[in-house]
């Protein structure tokens, strides 16, 4: 059992709360039951499990002032499990239909419920661009809700995602359900943050922008809200025939 706040392997735990530290040792962490069976589920591995004691949960016991004490959660939890990021880039997984690029969202919040969105719609893979914010973060990992252990997310650029590219847009675009007819398949749906957008030069590099039609007296909406509305539009209509008479 571990009773020490000295204990190496709480102090790596606090440690990959920081992302440097996350990317030095290709690790990252969850807190609590429903996480750890998710990642178990999904066929995953932890690299260390730590348990309260007397929690009757399989895993190395430690004081439970202590776990709490390295916890991110107001309320403690019971179970903090290590598991590793996948090598060649931030979840590597089976090719997807769809991808997600996401410039400048900063919020892990925001990215947690967009990887959420993404396994829960498509199956899409996830590629984190510029100023974007690292989906193994506790925040980020939080708003999965475990989707993260089934959904891609890997860090790039723009020029590393498949075309056709279809950007969201606050204002300006052609209404979504018009732009992905359009498109009849959307390979890239690409979101910038909520007060800047997509810079200009990728805007450029995408097909075709889209807008989501709001209340008049909306200003926008969240990017997570965004992707989810984009991606379900994307999966409803993506495929459908772009001639009304082919739709019949």
């Amino acid at each position: 059992m571990i009773v020490s706040s000295d204990n190496d392997r709480l102090k790596r735990v606090r440690k990959l709360g920081g992302r440097k530290w996350r990317e030095r040792e290709r690790a990252f962490v969850t807190e609590g039951e429903d996480l750890l069976a998710a990642g178990l589920a999904a066929g995953w591995e932890p690299v260390d499990l730590l348990v309260a004691a007397d929690s009757e949960i399989d895993g190395t016991e430690v004081e439970p002032h202590l776990l709490d004490a390295i916890s991110t959660l107001g309320s403690g939890t019971r179970v903090i499990a290590v598991w590793p990021i996948p090598e060649g880039g931030e979840g590597d997984g089976p090719a997807s239909p769809t991808t997600l690029y996401l410039h400048g969202v900063s919020d892990p919040g925001n990215v947690g419920t967009i990887v959420r969105t993404a396994g829960a719609l498509a199956g899409a893979t996830i590629v984190l661009g510029p100023g974007s914010a690292d989906a193994y973060s506790p925040k980020a990992v939080r708003a999965s809700m475990g989707a993260l252990f089934t959904v891609p997310a890997r860090r790039g650029d723009l020029g590393s995602t498949e075309r056709p590219r279809l950007a969201l847009v606050a204002h300006g675009g052609d209404p979504i359900d018009d732009a992905v007819r359009g498109l009849g398949t959307v390979m890239t749906l690409c979101l910038g943050s909520e007060r800047d957008g997509l810079p200009a030069e990728l805007l450029a590099s995408c097909e075709a922008a889209a807008t989501i039609p709001l209340h008049p007296a909306a200003e926008s909406l969240n990017v997570a809200a965004a992707a989810a509305i984009g991606l379900q539009r994307i999966c409803s209509l993506g495929a459908a025939p772009t001639d009304p008479m082919e739709r019949g």
